[in-house]
């Protein structure tokens, strides 16, 4: 394949012709197609049905009534489908509400405003305040960081975490920095496994950065979302942490929101002790339980069998990314315009395309009837200082759907790259 870079400009100018042809026709279809978010389709939500019958008592293996107020961390059974999820011991485990964002929102606001540990330590003794943004990342945790006035500083990503070298000497030299975001298994969106030693360095971050209130949040949403099994591995944070006597400065989080149902699953958080225990305090002022019912129903159909569970939605899942990959291989392969991961599990594909295209490939894309996520999404602030990263969200179309769509974005990707080129010269 000759890429586009090698190519005479009359070749471009035909090509870009028929390209326009091409998505005209595909405008005239009046399409709606839409890859933004990273959903559950209505046959993964399926494979829960027997969810709703799954509670025949309400009373907990401890003699916890489950219909009744009280057990503010979360019914034992539950705690132990969190620990599984997490690789912890079920006593580290508060299980409350039904996502973990909610979660991650509650330990960043106490980290913030009263601190974590009990003491007199907390991120307001600092008029500036920064975290560490892997990027590209998560949009949610930036809204988060946003949301308390909280600067994020970048850090690039690499396909075993982020750059740790980096991370190190930031934190080391900068008392503002309080933490870092990460999501270390299938991360969001360039589906990359924290390797070992990425994982062993957070852990013994808290004990070489500055700040004394340091924490590592470690959001493992896709902890379970293995495409092949056995399952790929993610090394321990919590336990090196413990080896460390870091314990207090690690926060992880997962859910079931992509394992059963999206709006009425279980969110889990780990931590230790002291941490727990401020939590704790802070919820008992809202809250005089949490819904244990659904705790209890989540325990009995899944403890056991998460994995057989995982192995369904992947059969869902598997052939959706085969196709992103294959059209992607296809039509760009070879071009000099794209780059892009392919992921062993996770929600989602992460695309490079040529500095300062992004936008105007997401604006064409739109035009032609296929919503993507906006780009610089992945990136705090909405900025993408090179204007290049599209993340694709497969899961929710239908096959059929997601071919016509992976048809108009790589259509849209290159006639984009080529009138650059084009225009370059």
């Amino acid at each position: 394949m000759v890429t586009i870079q090698e190519r005479p400009h009359a070749e471009l100018r035909i090509l870009a012709t028929e390209l326009r042809r091409d998505l005209e026709l595909q405008q005239a279809n009046r399409l709606s197609l839409d890859l933004t978010r990273g959903k559950p389709a209505p046959d993964q939500l399926d494979l829960s049905r027997d969810l709703d019958t799954a509670v025949d008592t309400y009373i907990g293996e401890d003699g916890v009534d489950a219909r009744n107020y009280g057990t503010l961390r979360g019914v034992i059974e539950a705690r132990k489908l969190g620990a599984q999820l997490m690789g912890v011991d079920p006593e580290r485990v508060f299980t409350i509400g039904n996502s973990s964002l909610f979660l991650m929102y509650m330990v960043a606001a106490t980290a913030y405003n009263q601190g974590l540990w009990g003491d007199d330590r907390r991120w307001t003794n600092r008029k500036k305040i920064k975290v560490l943004t892997p990027v590209p990342g998560y949009d949610r945790h930036f809204t988060i960081c946003e949301s308390l006035n909280v600067e994020m500083v970048n850090v690039a990503m690499t396909e075993f975490g982020p750059d740790m070298e980096r991370v190190l000497e930031l934190t080391a030299s900068d008392a503002s920095i309080k933490g870092i975001w990460c999501v270390p298994k299938y991360s969001n969106p360039t589906g990359c496994i924290y390797s070992d030693a990425t994982v062993a360095a957070m852990a013994e971050l808290p004990n070489s950065a500055a700040a004394d209130d340091f924490v590592v949040f470690w959001d493992n949403a896709y902890a379970m979302h293995d495409f092949e099994f056995p399952a790929a591995r993610l090394a321990n944070l919590y336990s090196h942490a413990e080896r460390m006597g870091t314990e207090d400065h690690v926060a992880l989080f997962a859910s079931t929101s992509k394992i059963t149902y999206a709006s009425g699953g279980l969110g889990f958080f780990a931590g230790s002790e002291r941490v727990l225990a401020t939590l704790e305090r802070a919820l008992s002022i809202m809250l005089i339980g949490p819904d244990k019912i659904s705790q209890l129903r989540h325990a009995r159909f899944l403890n056991g069998r998460v994995e057989q569970h995982m192995a369904q939605h992947a059969k869902l899942l598997r052939p959706k990314f085969e196709l992103v990959n294959d059209v992607l291989e296809r039509e760009l392969g070879g071009l000099g315009i794209a780059t892009w991961t392919k992921p062993r599990g996770g929600y989602f594909v992460s695309m490079d395309v040529l500095p300062g295209t992004a936008n105007r490939i997401v604006a064409l894309a739109q035009a032609t009837g296929l919503t993507l996520t906006p780009a610089g999404a992945t990136f705090p602030y909405g900025r993408d200082p090179q204007d290049q990263n599209i993340r694709i969200a497969p899961t929710f179309a239908t096959l059929a759907d997601l071919k016509v769509a992976m048809h108009v974005l790589v259509q849209c990707v290159k006639l984009v790259c080529i009138e650059q080129e084009i225009a370059a010269t």
